[in-house]
């Protein structure tokens, strides 16, 4: 035997290795302390001055495509606010983002989805695209996806009146 090739009892290895990565259930489990991971608190685009979320998914962006959010800068100069005032977040590296996890985080007075369907993130109510919807003191707009809405002028001016009742413009 050598050096490359040595066996050591399974007690030894289990003492060598008390916090590995596999955790062992039942009996063997005792004595061994298990460490939970902690999940990676989210990473959003704006300053959130204003607290408000908008909530998007893309796989290919960290946040949104370019032309998603000259598109959603737009918007939000038109409702007289900026990237200072709101939080992006893309949930797509995060799909098991809850909206009881906004709260703590943003402490959001509004939500927009932007093509997110609100039971994707836990609502227990259902509602149709652009209609104001009040839920524990947060007002949710869902809303197509940013790149639907760039290229159909009916979804242009059916999210721009639902905006100016969000935001009393």
């Amino acid at each position: 035997m050598d050096l490359n090739h040595i066996e050591l009892p399974a007690s030894t290895l289990a003492e060598l290795y008390r916090s590995s990565l596999v955790i062992p259930t039942g009996k063997e489990s005792q004595g061994l302390t298990q460490e939970t991971p902690v999940p990676a608190k989210p990473k959003w685009l704006g300053n959130n001055k204003k607290n408000i979320l908008i909530l998007v998914s893309h796989a290919n962006a960290i946040h949104l495509p370019d032309s998603d959010l000259d598109l959603l800068t737009s918007i939000l100069t038109a409702c007289k606010l900026s990237l200072e005032d709101v939080a992006i977040l893309n949930l797509h590296p995060h799909p098991a983002f809850d909206y009881k996890q906004a709260q703590p985080l943003t402490k959001p007075a509004q939500i927009l989805l932007f093509g997110v369907e609100p039971s994707s993130i836990g609502l227990p109510l259902s509602f149709p695209h652009f209609q104001i919807q009040p839920f524990q003191q947060t007002s949710y707009l869902f809303s197509p996806a940013l790149s639907q809405i760039g290229t159909d002028r009916s979804l242009k001016t059916s999210l721009w009146q639902s905006l100016k009742l969000l935001f009393k413009l």
